[in-house]
């Protein structure tokens, strides 16, 4: 639960001094013994806690995301596979999951969305990753606009799309191969762009190391860059910029 909304609630005679003081007492985080969980991290940063789920023993992730839920009433994770959506859906049914972009989440319903973010790919193989990206947004509460496959090759198609594109407060490109759809976008745009390096492409694109090290070396300006296939950081990046422009 939200400190400010829990404060409110005593306010109003809502919710027990007790029962609040039984909520605190595991600020500024509970400790499971293998895990330590933040749950004050929406306090000081704006942002809850988000579960990385790959690699996490099946009991541990199956018990982080009960804390998270009983506590919250939503949680977002990354990474995750079919399986470890099964596990957990049994112990918190209302859990979904999304295998293109990995995310487990338990969401509040009609959550407002605000502003505007464009996601945009170079081809549809980058979609697994932009997909991260743009459900991160919508999870922490951005607008967020798809604009797939326009990348370079057939340039026609992300100029036909300048006028969503001019729109956004900020913008994602994701991009493998020679990773240059993130500078032509910066070159047509007014707002920041992150570009996402995503390991597609053929034997010398390196796993996305030759998109990682296009977009290092753009000539553009207004672009930045985050690690290769970090939809999550693009998407969490973007926001802030868009809570930013909203204001």
């Amino acid at each position: 639960m939200d400190i400010k909304e829990m404060l409110n609630l005593v306010k109003n005679g809502e919710m027990g001094v007790d029962e609040a003081q039984k909520i605190l007492k595991d600020l500024p985080y509970e400790d499971l013994g293998y895990a330590k969980l933040d749950h004050h991290r929406a306090l000081r940063s704006g942002f809850g806690e988000t579960v990385f789920c790959q690699g996490k023993p099946d009991e541990y992730l199956v018990q982080i995301y009960k804390k998270f839920f009983e506590r919250d009433g939503e949680v977002l994770g990354t990474r995750a596979t079919k399986e470890q959506f099964e596990l957990v859906k049994a112990a918190v049914p209302e859990v979904t999951y999304d295998p293109i972009s990995r995310i487990l989440k338990v969401e509040r319903k009609n959550k407002e969305r605000t502003g505007c973010i464009a996601v945009c790919t170079g081809g549809t193989a980058d979609i697994p990753v932009a997909e991260e990206a743009a459900q991160t947004a919508e999870y922490f509460g951005s607008y967020v606009d798809r604009i797939y496959d326009v990348g370079v090759a057939g340039i026609h198609r992300l100029l036909s799309n300048r006028e969503r594109i001019g729109q956004a407060n900020c913008i994602v490109a994701a991009a493998g191969m020679e990773g240059a759809l993130g500078t032509v976008i910066a070159g047509i745009a007014e707002c920041p762009v992150i570009a996402v390096p995503t390991s597609v492409g053929y034997g010398a694109s390196f796993h996305g190391l030759s998109a990682l090290l296009t977009m290092l070396n753009s000539c553009a300006n207004g672009i930045s860059v985050v690690n290769i296939d970090n939809g999550y950081g693009a998407g969490y990046i973007a926001t802030q910029i868009n809570r930013l422009a909203v204001r």
